[in-house]
């Protein structure tokens, strides 16, 4: 399938680089380009693309004003939006996202050579499009609560493309901490799930996203307005706090230590895993070491399998693992991966999964009280 995509920018030269990095790939043709939103919105009337590449800045109409329009007047399309890693890029990404965009894409910096910018470009931007363009479904997926078969595991259940398995209820355990990671599609994913803690945790809950340093601080404060729970760009050494919720700095692995009660924030500067940095996995399996079983870990939308192999062994440990939905997700790689690897517990639509975070850790506390 030919995935047909608009360009949109009022560089020349950005212009020309999207398009030359996007047409690298043969399944992936331009049919058009346009120098601002105005002039975009006529083109992809005309064309009906597969997918958009939009600049932030531009003359006339810009990308978040754009983008809004795109999506007032119906359009489904993914749109990617092409930033600037600073602080105002970033303020204007977040916009754009609560505007209805699909994701984002840093531009080239410092980069030496063309080569090295189209490389750059391409190896951002052709997954995601690759990811965020729909394929043709079968049958919507839906995880239902059946009998156990032999090994604890239910009963297969039909997704749109997929085979779930979820593994049976764990025993009622104390939960002593949340862990959570997400990627593309995630911001808005955190925001549903913040905004449905109607009140703080008693644990404190961490955070991976997969997005810059810059993009984690903004992301924190944005999240921080949306519910009762404290949200926090993670800081090296600090105590995390029961009803606060810490995000990843970007660029960095956020990991746990200490001991029970007392656990702090651990901000290391490892090699990326999954090519991630902060990575979903040094994350679950730092907590794992530290918390033990007494853990509840959730996967929301994301490309790629971070998150899969903690994930399981915080299963295997005897710990809680819910999923988002393939229908509400979306890119379902991340949650779909652990799903299909019988890791999951519970797989939600991402409306159910804050209420779910709240009831799962308000549930345990009579255990935590009999395990002292």
């Amino acid at each position: 399938m030919t995935i047909r995509v608009v360009v949109v920018d009022d560089s020349v030269v950005i212009r020309r680089l999207v398009v030359q990095a996007l047409e690298s790939d043969p399944d992936v043709e331009v049919v058009a380009t346009a120098a601002n939103g105005r002039l975009a919105l006529a083109k992809i009337e005309q064309h009906a693309p597969d997918a958009v590449t939009m600049d932030i800045e531009m003359p006339e109409l810009n990308g978040v004003e754009s983008v809004r329009e795109l999506r007032k007047r119906g359009h489904t399309m993914p749109i990617i939006m092409f930033s600037t890693l600073t602080e105002r890029g970033a303020t204007a990404t977040f916009d754009a996202l609560d505007a209805g965009a699909s994701d984002y894409v840093a531009k080239p910096s410092n980069v030496g050579s063309i080569s090295e910018s189209l490389k750059a470009v391409a190896d951002q931007l052709i997954p995601k499009i690759r990811a965020l363009v729909p394929r043709p479904l079968t049958s919507s997926p839906t995880a239902r609560s059946a009998g156990t078969v032999p090994g604890g595991v239910r009963p297969s259940v039909a997704a749109q493309r997929h085979t779930v398995m979820l593994r049976a209820t764990p025993r009622n355990h104390p939960v002593r901490a949340v862990v959570l990671g997400s990627s593309t599609g995630g911001p808005e994913a955190l925001s549903r799930v913040v905004e449905r803690l109607t009140e703080p945790l008693p644990v404190p809950l961490l955070v991976v996203q997969h997005m810059p340093a810059i993009f984690t601080r903004q992301l924190a404060h944005r999240l921080d307005r949306l519910g009762p729970s404290q949200v926090f760009e993670a800081v090296h050494g600090q105590v995390l706090e029961p009803g606060c919720v810490y995000i990843a700095p970007g660029d960095t692995h956020l990991e746990l230590e200490g001991t029970a009660g007392r656990y702090r924030a651990k901000i290391t500067h490892g090699a990326p895993v999954n090519f991630c940095r902060p990575s979903v996995d040094v994350l679950f399996r730092s907590a794992l070491t530290v918390v033990g079983p007494d853990l509840l870990a959730v996967i929301l939308t994301g490309m790629g399998a971070d998150g899969k192999v903690g994930a399981g062994a915080v299963a295997d440990a005897g710990g809680t693992v819910v999923v988002q939905d393939e229908e509400t997700s979306v890119v379902w790689g991340m949650p779909g991966a652990t799903a299909m690897a019988g890791y999951a517990h519970r797989v939600l639509p991402i409306s159910e999964i804050g209420h779910t975070i709240a009831g799962i850790v308000r549930a345990s506390q009579g255990a935590q009280e009999v395990s002292r």
